[in-house]
């Protein structure tokens, strides 16, 4: 009995895997990416204008997104990303690790200062928010988990360029830095002085950078051989609080967080 001839290799038959299935994966992120905290809810041409990618295309491919939970679909019909993404996305090493770490650190300086505490790391020139903890009292402000900001307009950000390579610090530095407010530091000169007094005295300062009535401060996250992994700031209301106290309180917790990260698990 004769077998089945095989099918030809990705080789044999003139194309490669990453022919095959780049394209794809690339459409298929490029679908993922066109939503934003500000667009969380899209259409099906609305997906095909944010992607760039054809109304066919989209429609053959959400179908499968659809199935693997990548996305979901609300009551009128748009989509959303779904829940699988974010249960992958939860455990990505980077934060998974840290962020468990860090929480009860977190729980006990918000209940100290009833107000917005947050942990942040740095993606290239910017700063993703892995953890936020807000009491309903607490000022509004523009950051979730999962939002990215830019380097030089945030106390974390800033804490964080203030200890990347100086490559890193050179091309933030060099960005143009959009206007949020009367007082977003803006002179590349002036923000290398902050970097300095960042690392001098432990801790960064952002005074109404992204909006008119909040302020900022942050203080590096360590490993044991002095690498800044992360960032813990406190935002709150312009004016409400010691600036000297508040940064007292950062630093301390920044620094209980660095050593239950150099503690290994029992």
């Amino acid at each position: 009995m004769r077998s089945a001839p095989s099918s030809p290799s990705p080789q044999e038959s003139g194309s490669s895997p990453a022919t095959a299935t780049g394209p794809v994966i690339g459409r298929a992120l490029r679908i993922l990416g066109a939503f934003s905290a500000q667009h969380p809810h899209l259409s099906l041409s609305e997906l095909a204008r944010r992607s760039g990618l054809p109304v066919s295309t989209v429609h053959r491919m959400l179908g499968d997104l659809l199935v693997w939970g990548a996305l979901e679909r609300d009551a009128q019909g748009r989509y959303r990303l779904g829940l699988r993404l974010w249960e992958v996305a939860s455990l990505a090493p980077r934060s998974q690790g840290l962020r468990e770490r860090a929480l009860p650190y977190l729980e006990d300086l918000s209940t100290l200062v009833r107000e917005n505490v947050q942990l942040a790391v740095r993606d290239a020139s910017e700063v993703v928010f892995i953890e936020r903890i807000a009491p309903s009292c607490a000022v509004p402000t523009l950051t979730r988990v999962g939002g990215r900001l830019g380097i030089t307009t945030t106390a974390a950000g800033l804490v964080l360029l203030a200890h990347a390579p100086a490559a890193v610090q050179e091309e933030a530095l060099a960005r143009t830095i959009p206007r949020h407010t009367p007082f977003t530091l803006t002179d590349s000169g002036r923000l290398r002085g902050i970097l300095a007094q960042a690392r001098t005295c432990g801790y960064a300062l952002s005074d109404r950078q992204l909006s008119t009535d909040t302020l900022s401060v942050a203080a590096p996250v360590t490993t044991d051989d002095g690498e800044v992994t992360a960032a813990v700031s406190v935002v709150v209301r312009h004016g409400s609080t010691s600036v000297g106290a508040l940064a007292d309180l950062v630093r301390s917790c920044s620094r209980a967080i660095s050593r239950a990260l150099d503690t290994p698990d029992l």
